[in-house]
């Protein structure tokens, strides 16, 4: 088969090339926009293709919305997941995985965006919020539960609650989230997230050691 000569349109692509076209226009057009705003129609046009297209594979703009959690955020967890995996102690763990994961992810306005459109939308759209929860948060608190739980086991961390230990590693991602999105468009400072992290691990390892 020929290959397509330059300045063909996407839509002429191998359908195969379609799917991941269309979440990455969808990705932007969200994070924009907001769930209420984005149309179909535009998402379309940035990927490329017909209106059409992107309901054959997205039938409607909340399956369209779960596919985009899907393919920005979930393989990060299989990254974590493995790189937590190979650590030989519960710090080490933590220490190269945290950093590196928050900054790749809360860095990326797309995403930030995303998260921004989940808490302004979350009340009068809360199957938005369940889709978030399911897709990103109960898995990434699952990951980390687990570890701290096991480090407890091992004696490595003391007792104590290991889904609220969850909570005072993840807390300061949330922040670097909100901050970007809210007042570094009106020039507040922006938070260097790798930096927040390191240290943030840093003083709280501490005061879980036994």
């Amino acid at each position: 088969m020929n290959a397509l000569p330059p300045g063909d349109p996407k839509f002429r692509r191998r359908p195969d090339d379609r799917p991941g076209e269309i979440l990455a226009a969808a990705l932007d057009v969200f994070s924009e926009h907001g769930f209420q705003a984005t149309r179909m129609e535009e998402v379309a046009r940035r990927a490329g293709v017909s209106k059409g297209a992107v309901y054959l594979y997205f039938p409607t703009k909340e399956e369209l919305f779960r596919a985009v959690i899907q393919d920005a955020v979930a393989p990060n967890f299989e990254v974590l997941k493995a790189l937590v995996s190979q650590a030989p102690c519960f710090e080490t763990a933590l220490k190269i995985s945290v950093p590196g994961m928050a900054e790749k992810m809360l860095q990326d306005g797309q995403i930030t965006g995303v998260i921004k459109l989940i808490i302004a939308e979350s009340r009068a759209r809360p199957e938005l919020a369940q889709m978030w929860y399911a897709t990103v948060l109960e898995p990434a608190l699952a990951v980390l539960i687990g570890l701290i739980e096991r480090a407890q086991a091992r004696g490595e961390v003391r007792p104590g609650d290991a889904r609220y230990f969850a909570f005072g590693l993840m807390g300061p991602m949330l922040l670097s989230a909100i901050w970007r999105e809210t007042f570094q468009p009106i020039g507040a400072q922006p938070i260097e997230v790798g930096v927040l992290a390191e240290q943030h691990l840093d003083t709280v390892l501490k005061g879980m050691r036994p």
